[in-house]
């Protein structure tokens, strides 16, 4: 879906009109809306994932920057609140969105390893994010181990620079940098891909090493200061994942 075409589509028949005949239509996952009588009460809701073998309470700020530049930028209903869920809850499986991060092993349990691959299977999408932003860390070798064992050797791949998530509502060559490749931090590399792993032509796992969420791990009334508002991509990141 262009831009356009999305923005015409929020105009005419509203968020839920959108979330409607697409996001809610992915086969085999749950409905996805809290409802309040008989109308869904948010279109986004921000969900983090709790996991047992690493540091998943990562980058406290984050998520109300994400949500704001939604309710800055889109005409969304999105609950401010951010929802904290285990990953061997069955209850994340009727998430919009889930986030899962950290610095530390990623090494599932069965209840998790089950419901991650249910979830994306089924057409839910989950936002990765190494913190160490390397390629060699513990995280990122751990992670990329899980999901090796989840959907085989090579399911977790580069994106093109003309991927469709960036472009999805504004328009990115690429993954934007982040300050802490910039300054050397991590592996002192500048990484210009993302990882992917997608499910019927759709990414259901989006994966960086950019550390993304520390990035947008500031005060959300900070962002007035900044030259160009870095969570413009997140916003391209949350339409994807309940449009495509």
């Amino acid at each position: 879906m262009t831009r356009a075409e999305f923005l015409h589509l929020m105009l005419v028949g509203g968020a839920g009109a959108l979330l409607g005949s697409q996001a809610r239509a992915q086969s085999g996952v749950a409905e996805r809306q809290p409802t309040l009588g008989s109308r869904p009460a948010y279109d986004f809701w921000f969900t983090r994932l709790m996991y047992e073998s690493g540091d998943w309470d990562v980058d406290a700020r984050m998520p109300s920057n994400l949500i704001d530049a939604l309710i800055q930028y889109t005409t969304l209903r999105v609950d401010t609140k951010e929802r904290v869920l285990p990953l061997a809850d069955s209850r994340m499986l009727t998430q919009p969105f889930c986030y899962l991060a950290g610095h530390k092993l990623v090494e599932f349990n069965a209840d998790e390893r089950r419901n991650f691959e249910r979830y994306v299977r089924n057409g839910g999408f989950v936002l990765v994010d190494d913190c160490n932003h390397d390629i060699d860390g513990l995280f990122a070798k751990s992670f990329e181990r899980e999901m090796a064992s989840i959907f085989g050797e090579g399911a977790l791949a580069k994106l093109p620079k003309k991927h469709p998530v960036f472009d999805a509502f504004f328009k990115f060559d690429g993954p934007p940098n982040t300050a802490f490749e910039l300054n050397g931090w991590g592996d002192d590399i500048v990484h210009d891909y993302l990882k992917g792993i997608e499910v019927g032509g759709r990414l259901g796992v989006l994966y960086s090493n950019k550390d993304y969420g520390c990035e947008w791990d500031y005060d959300w009334r900070n962002k007035r200061f900044l030259a160009e508002d870095n969570t413009k991509f997140a916003v391209n990141v949350v339409i994807y994942a309940l449009t495509a």
